[in-house]
């Protein structure tokens, strides 16, 4: 395989398919070196590209890889809107290629088990999903594509996308969908020490009804004072599951608890849970078919579509 993007690209997702049985990760290109790109995506020795670059490079990249005859993982947000994501499934599906999307939180066992929980009735039937992380990064932060609405940028991509991908994936299919945005650090310093306005969100509250009636909320800063920890619960008729990084709690309605750890070897959740899903992409392709629940470019439109609606 072929990974374009050196950034997640070369820190987590090449480390995670090196250490998948049988798979060989023959370069990791910068997405500003087009040539290198383009070199990338022309060879004969590669199966899978994996495409980890900007969403703004995210159409290019994708018919480069499909018209290279490759398989193809695209890095979530799927292009910066609706009518990208369209293309790209489009281009999938007449191609006839393995398409997937890195939901890879999908994979991660405590999220897992809390998805078996819910469809063993653990906690009766579902009704209210809520989740809320708070991050305080190093500042000056730079300017990049994350801050620029043009550019794919924004947390509610950034973030909030695995956060509608987990309700769609939990619950079923969103009916609807809203938000209210917020940009805290309108100005930013860029490369050469200039500089430039932002105008992508960095915080956001997102309101989410599925088709069956459960509601979520969903509430994320990247430009906060304090971080928070992850929170997660899934609330139902009879209960509560709160979903931790190693662990999944039960809390019934009649007082009691249970506690459900799950094993990560060690490991962050994220690092995981990309190994996971890294083994289930190199055997989707050896098959020439998307393992079944794996998340593909027809999640990545779904939830492309659920985000315009929420911007506007």
């Amino acid at each position: 395989m072929g990974i374009i993007g050196t950034g997640f690209g070369a820190s987590n997702v090449a480390p995670a398919f090196e250490a998948a049985p049988d798979c060989q990760v023959v370069d990791v290109v910068t997405p500003r070196d087009d040539s290198g790109v383009a070199a990338l995506c022309a060879r004969s020795d590669v199966d899978l590209i994996s495409i980890h670059s900007p969403p703004f490079l995210h159409l290019d990249h994708v018919r480069r890889a499909i018209d290279g005859g490759h398989a193809v993982l695209c890095d979530k947000p799927f292009g910066r809107n609706g009518d990208e994501a369209a293309a790209m499934l489009g281009l999938a599906k007449e191609a006839g290629v393995v398409n997937l999307l890195n939901f890879e939180r999908r994979y991660d066992p405590a999220r897992e088990r809390a998805k078996s929980l819910i469809e063993e009735g653990a906690v009766g039937a579902p009704n209210h999903f809520q989740y809320s992380r708070f991050i305080a990064l190093p500042k000056p932060r730079p300017y990049g594509w994350l801050s620029s609405k043009e550019l794919g940028g924004g947390w509610l991509g950034g973030q909030g996308s695995h956060l509608i991908d987990a309700c769609r994936w939990l619950f079923g299919e969103i009916a609807d969908a809203a938000s209210v945005m917020r940009t805290t650090a309108r100005e930013r310093i860029d490369a050469e020490g200039q500089a430039r306005a932002c105008d992508a969100d960095d915080g956001f509250v997102a309101v989410l009804r599925t088709a069956t009636g459960v509601t979520a909320v969903i509430d994320c800063a990247l430009e906060s004072s304090v971080s928070t920890p992850e929170r997660m619960a899934v609330f139902g008729a009879s209960g509560l599951l709160e979903v931790g990084e190693d662990t999944v709690v039960r809390r019934s309605s009649d007082g009691d608890v249970e506690t459900y750890k799950v094993d990560l070897q060690g490991k962050t959740p994220l690092v995981f849970s990309m190994e996971r899903w890294a083994s289930i992409v190199c055997d989707s392709v050896r098959e020439g078919a998307a393992a079944p629940g794996s998340p593909t470019f027809e999640d990545g439109y779904a939830c492309a579509l659920l985000m315009d609606r929420m911007r506007r």
